[in-house]
């Protein structure tokens, strides 16, 4: 799709979203109590097998607390975090049978567009995870060098992107999202993790303006092939339940054009601590539905023990499979 058809398509869901946030505000929705704690699971679960702060057992506890029925552990592996992935596998697994009835655990993983498994035992490992998250961390250098992590340090970012790009932010969003639209070819993943993560410093650095076409022309023809290949987009909460930035990944304009492509959500915290598995779903559930969202996606054991999504309304307590 050219730029000139995306943005009539991000048009058309601006004004669908517009749409849905009068019906949802006419309807009451908004002001429900019980509207943010419908969603009793979450499938962007971290802890000390990588960057976490807690073990899986007290996230697991955790989530009993909170009422969940559902729990996705995905522990990082990518150029710099890796974890003991069968110590990790084994343990998620036990949880699995100590859980079971109780909370419906998942084994992930948060697999990096640019990560290689390091053996045959590794690889076979991630082939059998129940369900993977892809993101992009890292890009490539331009110049053959180490890779870049585009949520490091502002000061990594502003080295790299001075050494690599001669100081063009521009150019080095193209290239993340020039490798992010490889994500499901690199990594088979089940749905795309922080579409927009390369604007995890922006709200300090102020280094892109993330209304301006050369960001939003390759953000959005990437969000249009990912959506293609059938692949939902994870609302993550992570930054803003952590007070890093003040938007959700994507932001409401990339979530509008989502909206407006036919593509799913899932909501996520990206928990990396106890206290805030539910992070920011108060937030996650108000801008979906304000961007025109009618449900949220669910990942479950179904019958004969498969990973399969369900889709979970957003303007009802109920639950469509």
């Amino acid at each position: 799709m050219n730029l000139y058809a995306i943005l009539i398509t991000t048009g058309a869901a601006k004004a669908a979203a517009d749409a849905g946030l009068r019906k949802a505000q006419e309807r009451g929705d908004l002001k429900k109590e019980g509207i943010y704690k419908m969603i009793r699971g979450n499938f962007h679960t971290h802890t000390v097998f990588c960057d976490g702060k807690n073990t899986a057992e007290e996230m697991a506890e955790q989530a009993l607390l909170l009422g969940f029925t559902h729990l996705g552990f995905s522990g990082h592996m990518d150029p710099d975090i890796t974890m003991d992935l069968a110590a990790y596998d084994k343990k998620i697994r036990s949880l699995q049978d100590k859980y079971r009835g109780q909370v419906d655990i998942l084994r992930g993983v948060e697999l990096d567009g640019l990560f290689t498994p390091r053996d045959e035992n590794e690889k076979a490992l991630l082939d059998d995870m129940e369900y993977l998250i892809g993101s992009t961390h890292f890009i490539e250098s331009p110049s053959g060098g180490e890779y870049g992590c585009v949520d490091d340090t502002p000061d990594r970012l502003e080295k790299f992107c001075r050494e690599e790009f001669g100081g063009d932010y521009y150019r080095l969003a193209k290239a993340y999202y020039e490798l992010e639209a490889e994500i499901y070819e690199r990594t088979r993943c089940t749905f795309v993790g922080h579409f927009d993560l390369v604007t995890r410093f922006n709200d300090q650095m102020r280094v892109i303006d993330e209304n301006d076409r050369r960001y939003i022309s390759p953000a959005l023809e990437t969000m249009e092939y990912l959506v293609s290949k059938g692949l939902p987009f994870e609302i993550n909460c992570g930054a803003v339940n952590r007070g890093r930035k003040a938007e959700l990944y994507p932001n409401r304009f990339l979530l509008r054009s989502l909206r407006g492509m036919g593509g799913e959500i899932l909501i996520n915290s990206d928990a990396h601590q106890k206290e805030l598995l539910n992070g920011g779903f108060d937030i996650a559930v108000r801008t979906a539905v304000e961007c025109g969202f009618t449900h949220t996606l669910f990942l479950e054991h179904g019958a004969e023990g498969k990973v399969r999504f369900r889709h979970i309304p957003l303007d009802d307590t109920s639950a469509e499979t």
